[in-house]
């Protein structure tokens, strides 16, 4: 497991930018048959990636659950959401299989004890990308497609940033204790993903970028409004977003990528925008 701790934003200032990469970037998420796992003291969001090929790969596999979660199960006290990426596969919860193909997300709640994960063709393999945040009461475990979720859009295409935010986890679309996970589709032509720039004090945020094509990037941009900093990242990379922070990025091309949050509230529209203006 891979730790990373709070940052405070007056010690990010002086960060180079192997530093900054090395808190808050997250790479290599998919390994064949391994459970890939980065623990964030912001909020405690535990950031997961499982791409299972030849076996059925267990949530804990290679996990010292007690070390890590001081818990017997790491969903005793924890809720996930679960987005599919690749090829279809197969979640099973406590015996209860559930099938997701590509951009279908399975919200699991707190007590649930078993979670294993399976491709439908070892060829074409399933690619689950997980975000779990701490919880305090069960509610229940919901598969999702994108037909289910609540479409909001947003942007223009004058502004490059035409764009669907597809809200999943969302107390709009179902219960949960304080996760809530999206998915943002940006339209050809548009590559700026978040306008205007924002903060929320009372939420951090992880964002999943994929589907960015070959030899393309996306920058995204981070730090306090008038101290902001970027990061390289490629296909298939998340990034860490604490509270003080912005959270954005402009790609070489379109994309999409998914969205967490977790923190004191789930309001969505809790947040501080930045005029562009004032961004240093």
């Amino acid at each position: 497991m891979d730790i990373r701790y709070s940052v405070n934003p007056r010690d990010f200032k002086r960060y180079t930018t192997e530093e900054t990469r090395k808190e808050f970037l997250i790479q290599d998420l998919f390994q064949p048959d391994k459970v890939q796992v980065t623990y964030s003291h912001v909020d405690r969001m535990v950031v997961f990636g499982c791409m299972p090929v030849k076996k059925t790969v267990s949530l804990d596999k290679g996990i010292d659950v007690w070390g890590n979660f001081g818990t017997d199960f790491i969903l005793e006290r924890r809720e996930i959401g679960i987005f599919n990426v690749g090829d279809p596969g197969v979640i099973t919860a406590d015996g209860v299989k559930y099938k997701l193909g590509n951009r279908d997300c399975l919200y699991i709640t707190m007590g649930t004890k078993k979670v294993t994960f399976k491709s439908d063709k070892e060829s074409k393999p399933a690619k689950f990308y997980m975000v779990s945040a701490p919880a305090h009461k069960p509610c229940k475990t919901t598969l999702l497609t994108l037909k289910d979720a609540k479409k909001v859009p947003c942007g223009a295409m004058e502004t490059a940033n035409d764009r669907v935010i597809n809200q999943f986890i969302h107390p709009d679309v179902l219960e949960t204790c304080q996760l809530s996970m999206g998915m943002t589709a940006l339209k050809p032509g548009s590559v700026w993903n978040t306008l205007p720039c924002h903060t929320h004090e009372r939420r951090m945020e992880v964002y999943f970028y994929f589907d960015v094509p070959k030899d393309n990037v996306v920058f995204h941009f981070m730090g306090q409004p008038q101290e902001t900093r970027h990061i390289v990242m490629h296909n298939e990379e998340a990034v860490i977003g604490p509270s003080w922070s912005i959270h954005a990025g402009a790609g070489t091309s379109n994309y999409t990528f998914i969205w967490a949050m977790g923190g004191e509230n789930k309001a969505f529209t809790d947040m501080d925008n930045i005029d562009n203006k004032d961004l240093k």
